[in-house]
């Protein structure tokens, strides 16, 4: 008498947990993308290696040439001339300095 009323439950379960299945596929079809974790605190009064490397996007180890490209690309991204702040244009030339070791960080000009 038993085994009609398992093997019905066992379906019941099985068809639940397909539904469950489909709808956890469609909502991972539809998420947006994954973006990149920016960091999100502000500007030290006096730029470290580590901050300088964070505006940079990369590491404080970084060769001198792979700094210059980086400082260009961030650079072309947020240049006062194509709509970018003037601020935001020093820090990330005070970030190249401060990476090349030409300044000790001593703060922005603005």
């Amino acid at each position: 008498m038993a085994t009609p009323l398992v093997a019905g439950l066992a379906v019941a379960a099985a068809a639940y947990a397909g539904k469950c299945g489909i709808q956890a596929w469609q909502a991972f079809i539809k998420r947006p993308p994954r973006m990149r974790k920016f960091y999100e605190g502000g500007f030290e009064p006096t730029m470290t290696r580590r901050e300088a490397a964070l505006i940079l996007g990369n590491r404080e180890s970084t060769p001198g040439d792979k700094i210059k490209e980086a400082h260009r690309r961030v650079m072309i991204a947020n240049h006062p001339d194509a709509g970018g702040s003037h601020y935001l244009a020093s820090k990330i030339n005070e970030a190249k300095d401060v990476i090349l070791g030409k300044t000790k960080g001593s703060g922005s000009a603005l």
